[in-house]
């Protein structure tokens, strides 16, 4: 995945993204839940100015997310996107 990106374990990543100009160090954060050739799902965003990181308790929840994330089926998880709980993004999806 690149040198941006710390495991957080259960399947939990952080990703470093720069923003427009400027480099990842001020950038903005997002934590994916990420097994590879399975499935990729975005959870959570901000901007480290505004958030400096995640607390504890926070990380656990994510955590348990993503393993939760992970344990669903295909039809689990079309569902959830037929259900709008899940957004699927690609390139016809606007």
């Amino acid at each position: 995945m690149g040198q941006s990106v710390s495991d957080l374990g259960s399947g939990l990543y952080k990703v470093r993204v720069a923003r427009p100009g400027q480099g990842k160090s001020g950038g903005y954060r997002t934590l994916i839940v990420y097994r590879a050739g399975v499935r990729a799902i975005v959870v959570f965003g901000y901007a480290k100015a505004d958030l400096d990181n995640i607390v504890t308790d926070e990380l656990a929840y994510f955590r348990t997310l993503a393993k939760d994330l992970l344990a669903l089926s295909e039809v689990d998880i079309q569902r959830a996107i037929d259900g709008r709980v899940l957004y699927e993004l690609g390139s016809d999806s606007r």
